[in-house]
């Protein structure tokens, strides 16, 4: 996961960069993997940047600010989306006295299927 220069909305105190995890894909992959998330904008949706990381402000792709670095093979391009980890950025700069936030590779898992869940927050969008 790596932060970007991809500002987020100010929300009182919460600001800072988007973060983004990657995986890396052939072209043609790519283009699928987006058609299919970009109709789920409520469960994190399409990437946000697919290729050169140094346009969304990555200057090393195999030092991410968390994690471990992934492999990149021929033929394969980065593909960054949206992380839930872009919050603890957030934290990082508000220095609130106490958070409670969720660790990379310890998420909250539902049987919720995530088509299920974007068109409930479709709905509640149009109350």
């Amino acid at each position: 996961m790596y932060k970007t220069n991809i500002a987020t909305k100010k929300v009182g105190p919460f600001e800072g960069p988007m973060v983004v995890s990657m995986r890396p894909m052939t072209p043609e992959k790519a283009k699928i993997a987006y058609e299919i998330t970009e109709k789920m904008p409520n469960v994190h949706g399409a990437p946000v940047h697919m290729g050169d990381p140094a346009e969304i402000g990555i200057a090393d792709i195999m030092k991410p600010d968390y994690g471990d670095p992934v492999d990149i093979y021929e033929g394969e391009i980065p593909v960054f989306w949206p992380c839930g980890v872009t919050p603890q950025a957030a934290v990082e700069n508000a220095k609130p006295p106490i958070v409670i936030t969720h660790a990379p590779g310890h998420m909250f898992l539902t049987d919720i299927k995530n088509a299920e869940l974007n068109d409930y927050l479709e709905r509640q969008k149009q109350k």
